[in-house]
């Protein structure tokens, strides 16, 4: 188990070979609200409403916030995806909603920035984290879900290693659109792609 992690951006640290994850910081606000913004288009159709502050740095201070709230609860954890040579933000990760007792088991979030969209990135993310979710946070299961329409992120979850479990009726408000998802799972004893 982890021990409890501060707001600015303590916690584990997964280096793979082209990426950095780590947790958020409240210096990595303008990285973050420039590619988040320049992606805004592209996320807005598989996310939560956009409200209207959502790139402020008011805002982001409130995501650190939560996200530490959850780490200190044992709840989640975020990592956003850093590119070793530019130092920009890619995307981000978040384990959330951890239960612990007989379950063990966390849900898996992300987003990719339109223009490192497709190149793997998230990928090769979630091939090196997952083994640190397992190992360091002590879970033997992680959930993802995504709409049905969202074949990019399914196939991104099935070449991982995720089996995909179901559909899951109206099981999210996406865009403010109640939507069905597909439930996707991955056990400690899978194999996770190479």
């Amino acid at each position: 188990m982890l021990d409890k992690l501060s707001l600015m951006g303590s916690g584990p640290k997964v280096i793979t070979e082209r990426l950095i994850l780590r947790p958020p910081r409240i210096s990595d606000w303008e990285k973050w609200s420039d590619v988040r913004a320049e992606s805004r288009d592209f996320l807005v159709p598989w996310e939560p409403v956009w409200t209207m502050d959502s790139l402020t740095k008011a805002s982001f201070r409130a995501r650190l916030r939560r996200y530490a709230r959850d780490v200190k609860d044992d709840m989640g954890q975020a990592f956003f995806l850093i590119d070793r040579e530019s130092e920009d933000i890619i995307g981000g990760i978040t384990l959330g909603n951890i239960r612990r007792g007989v379950a063990q088991t966390g849900t898996l979030g992300y987003w990719t920035g339109k223009r490192y969209a497709r190149k793997g990135y998230m990928f090769e993310a979630l091939c090196g984290l997952i083994p640190v979710l397992f190992s360091e946070f002590g879970l033997r299961r992680i959930e993802a879900a995504c709409l049905p329409s969202n074949i990019p992120s399914s196939r991104l979850l099935e070449k991982v290693g995720f089996s995909k479990e179901g559909l899951a009726r109206e099981y999210l408000c996406i865009n403010g659109v109640w939507h069905d998802h597909s439930l996707y799972a991955l056990l400690r004893t899978d194999r996770i792609a190479p």
